[in-house]
């Protein structure tokens, strides 16, 4: 579903922080609207004044929450047998399923995090940690914090851009796979340094700085 930045743009002067929750709200669950897109629009608002910083990211975030909870509820409740029969209407293919399994079983609850600036899959990431049976805390910890830092990052992105906004209108796709390889960068040396510092097999914390010193 094609939508120009400035349909976005009119939608949310026209319906305001409601219009801005709504759409984020459906492009999380799986409506393929450009999120990214819809919140640095959202970012431009404010720097032209239509729109307020705080009401605004909350607005963003709320809506981000309550999509990605909704698709949470669907792999807790549903499982994976309907999905695979019409998982293909949100784009929710088995392929891509299997996919984010397999990111699940290396990266863990971490998924939810990065998992946010993977355009189209978003979604799929919740529906891996329903079908999964994720505590829901632990759901809600790494999901709503992912949700708080996307949100964040691209209303900043269209704020400080100012009128420049318009020329990445079209490569917010780009922007979100470059932020996406920087935060997947960041977790691999999170995880490289934590291995690191894991006792080996056997050994006690303190056996190990002694055999260190």
């Amino acid at each position: 579903m094609e939508i120009s930045s400035q349909t976005i743009l009119n939608w949310i002067i026209q319906y305001g922080y409601i219009g801005l929750f709504c759409l984020l709200m459906l492009g999380i669950v799986g409506v393929p609207f450009p999120d990214e897109l819809i919140m640095t629009c959202s970012g431009y608002l404010i720097f032209k004044g239509y729109l307020q910083p705080g009401p605004t990211i909350i607005a963003a975030f709320l809506g981000s929450v309550c999509g990605i909870s909704l698709s949470y509820t669907i792999g807790r409740v549903v499982g994976t047998g309907l999905i695979d029969r019409y998982g293909h209407r949100f784009h929710v293919t088995p392929e891509k399923l299997k996919s984010i399994n397999a990111w699940f079983e290396r990266f863990g609850k971490w998924t939810l995090v990065f998992g946010y600036f993977l355009t189209g899959i978003r979604h799929m990431v919740a529906i891996v940690a329903g079908t999964a049976k994720l505590r829901i805390s632990a759901f809600a910890l790494f999901a709503y914090a992912g949700a708080f830092i996307w949100s964040v990052t691209f209303i900043s992105l269209g704020y400080f851009l100012g009128e420049q906004w318009t020329r990445i209108a079209g490569h917010a796709e780009t922007i979100a796979l470059i932020l996406t390889a920087l935060v997947c960068a960041a977790g691999a040396v999170y995880f490289l340094k934590r291995r690191r510092v894991q006792p080996a097999p056997g050994k006690t914390a303190n056996s190990q700085r002694e055999d260190e010193q």
